[in-house]
């Protein structure tokens, strides 16, 4: 029994119960979970310790895979490209200046398109200058 206070040995400390608030609180400090996720891999895997904390690595593992983007998937570079409305080569670049992470990749994305359209707005404005000034010069040689 996980639990017997009276025994004192190694099979008590190598199964976890989740009747206890103390062992509770230990499991989930050392292995940095919150007790609940702690009592859904009990759930999941049974009371031993050591299945109890591969799953758990097992599980930040593949929240951590998921938040990547791999370049040499073509599909992974459709999804992201289509994602962040961007071509595949402006993605690869984003990728290359801040890493595989999607977050930090957004956001770069998302801070670069606002310098752009500040620009473009900038550009259009010269744009119309221009041809403002070609218009009163081409109205004044008409005048002569």
């Amino acid at each position: 029994m996980a639990d017997d206070k009276a025994k004192r040995g190694g099979s008590d400390g190598r199964l976890i119960a989740l009747g206890e608030a103390y062992e509770v609180r230990y499991w989930s400090g050392k292995f940095k979970v919150t007790p609940l996720k702690l009592k859904a891999a009990v759930k999941a895997v049974g009371r031993s310790a050591k299945t109890v904390e591969a799953y758990l690595k097992l599980q930040k593992r593949a929240t951590n895979d998921r938040a990547l983007i791999a370049l040499t998937q073509s599909y992974e570079v459709s999804y992201w490209s289509k994602k962040f409305k961007v071509t595949p080569a402006r993605l690869r670049a984003a990728v290359g200046e801040v890493g595989r992470s999607a977050k930090k990749v957004g956001a770069f994305l998302a801070a670069k398109k606002t310098v752009r359209k500040k620009t473009a707005g900038k550009k259009k404005t010269a744009a119309k200058k221009v041809k403002v000034k070609k218009a009163k010069k081409s109205a004044s040689k008409r005048a002569r």
